[in-house]
C-alpha cells in the first residue's frame, strides 16, 4: 500500500525480492494505492508490483495475488472518473484496471476494500443509523458481477474488506440461496493489540462459516512499534508525521489520543519483559489467534521487514516439560507464538484499554 509513494520503485523490488527469499507468496494491494490517495500515484503499487513480476521472472503460479476495488468515495474524484458506486460496471472497470497494471490475466483473490453503504470504519465503532442512506449497491449484485469475473477466469476467490458482521453474513447467505455466486473465502480487517474489534461479532461468522480473517494493520499502523512514544512524536520520516493533514483515514483511527499512548505503553513494557521488540510481539499476537489466516504487512525498510518476518517464524523455544509445551499455553495454537503468561498479560491490558484504535 506504500509503493509508489514512500517506497520508490528500487526499494520495493528489494523488498519484494527478501520477500521471495524467505518463503513469502501472498502478496495484497488495491487499484486506490498507494497511501495517502492521490491522482498523480493511483495505481502505482499495483504497477510496481507487475513490473516486479516481469523483471525478476517470477513464476506467475508461484505466488498469490490480491487486490481490491475501492468503494465509493467523494474525496477520490480521480478514481474510475468520479465518486462511482461498486456497481457491476463499476468492478468489472475496477478489475479490468488492476489486470492492466499487474500485468496479468487472473487475480487469486479479489476484495471489496469497503462497503457500498454506510458502516462505521476507520475510528468509527459504533453504528449511528442516521448516518444510513438510501441506494447502496445489493452485495447480491456486487456477488454477481464477481461470479462473471470468476467465470471469465479473471478471479479465483472473492473476499470483503472492512465489514461488519451484518455484511459478511449476508454475503454468505446470497452464495448459499444462490450457487451462482461466489462465497466468500476471506475477510480483510484490521487486527491488533490496539484492535480487536472483531473479535466482538465477526468472529463467531468467520468461526461458524470457514472464513479467514486476513489482519491488516497488525502493527496499528507503527504505533505498536513504540516509535511514536519518544519525545517530540518519533521521527519526521514516520508515516504518521511525514503525512500528517494529508491522510484523515489514518489520522481518524491512529492519531494522537491519551488512551492510545497509555495503551501502547503498556504493550511496550510487556514486550520488554517478554525479552520481544514491540513490533514482534504485536505481530505474534496477532498471528496466535485461531482465526487469522494472515498478517498482512507494509515494511518500508529492509530492517523493518526482516524484523517482521523473524517474528512471522513459530516457535518459542520452550525446553521440555514447560507449561506451554504441556498444552497450557493460551488460545488455540497460541503458545507456539507466544508464552501463556504473556498472552494473560495481554489480556488484562486490553480490559484497561479496550480497542483504542478501532
Amino acid at each position: 500500500m506504500l509503493f509508489g509513494e514512500s517506497t520508490s520503485y528500487s526499494e520495493a523490488e528489494r523488498l519484494l525480492g527478501l520477500c521471495m527469499d524467505a518463503g513469502v507468496n501472498f502478496f495484497d494491494t488495491a487499484e486506490m494505492y498507494p497511501v495517502p490517495q492521490r491522482a498523480e500515484t493511483q495505481g502505482a503499487s499495483e504497477e510496481y508490483l507487475g513490473r516486479w513480476l516481469r523483471s525478476n521472472g517470477v513464476r506467475r503460479e508461484g505466488i498469490l495475488l490480491a487486490s481490491k476495488v475501492a468503494g465509493p468515495s467523494g474525496q477520490m474524484t480521480w478514481l474510475r472518473g468520479g465518486p462511482h458506486k461498486v456497481d457491476a460496471a463499476n468492478i468489472q472497470q475496477a478489475l479490468d484496471g488492476t489486470l492492466r497494471r499487474l500485468g496479468t490475466d487472473y487475480v487469486d483473490l479479489y476484495q471489496i476494500h469497503w462497503p457500498d453503504r454506510y458502516v462505521p470504519m476507520f475510528g468509527d465503532s459504533e453504528y449511528d443509523p442516521v448516518c444510513a442512506y438510501d441506494g447502496a449497491v445489493p452485495l447480491e449484485e456486487q456477488l454477481e458481477a464477481l461470479a462473471r469475473a470468476v467465470r471469465a477466469g479473471k478471479v479465483r476467490y472473492v473476499g470483503l474488506s472492512n465489514e461488519t458482521p451484518w455484511g459478511l453474513h449476508k454475503a454468505l447467505t446470497a452464495a448459499s440461496l444462490d450457487p451462482s455466486l461466489p462465497r466468500v473465502v476471506s475477510l480483510q480487517n484490521a487486527y491488533s493489540l490496539t484492535c480487536r474489534t472483531f473479535d466482538n461479532g465477526l468472529a463467531e461468522v468467520c468461526h461458524l462459516e470457514g472464513v479467514g480473517l486476513m489482519a491488516y494493520s497488525p502493527l496499528a499502523m507503527g504505533l505498536l512499534t513504540g516509535k511514536y512514544q519518544v519525545p517530540g512524536g518519533g521521527p519526521p520520516a514516520a508515516r504518521l508525521n511525514r503525512y500528517r493533514g494529508r491522510y484523515a483515514e489514518a489520522e481518524s483511527r491512529y492519531g494522537p489520543k491519551p488512551n492510545v499512548r497509555e495503551a501502547v505503553a503498556a504493550y511496550c513494557a510487556l514486550a520488554a519483559e517478554a525479552g520481544l521488540s514491540p513490533a514482534q510481539m504485536a505481530l505474534r499476537f496477532v498471528l496466535s489467534r485461531p482465526l487469522v489466516s494472515c498478517a498482512v504487512i507494509g515494511a518500508t525498510s529492509s530492517d523493518q521487514l526482516a524484523e517482521l518476518l523473524a517474528a512471522a517464524e513459530p516457535g518459542w523455544g520452550w525446553g521440555p516439560g514447560s507449561a506451554a509445551r504441556d498444552g497450557l499455553g493460551g488460545r488455540g495454537e497460541g503458545a507456539q507464538w507466544l508464552p501463556a503468561e504473556v498472552l494473560a498479560a495481554i489480556d488484562r491490558i486490553h480490559t484497561q484499554f479496550p480497542n483504542p484504535t478501532p
